[in-house]
């Protein structure tokens, strides 16, 4: 059974670290920054009268 050499295992392990870090800072990097609304929102709040 032939066994694959150190060095080849040390650059696969350095390989796919790279892509892990490269797909990450991707995943990090990609969001939409959405601008703050201008306009105040109202809220709407119901009274609440408990009837004990």
């Amino acid at each position: 059974m032939p066994q694959m050499a150190p060095i080849s295992w040390l650059s696969l392990f350095i390989v796919f670290s790279i892509v892990l870090l490269i797909f990450s800072s991707m995943n990090y990097y990609n969001f939409t920054v959405t601008p703050p609304s201008t306009h105040v929102k109202q809220i709407h709040q119901t009274p609440m009268n408990w009837k004990w």
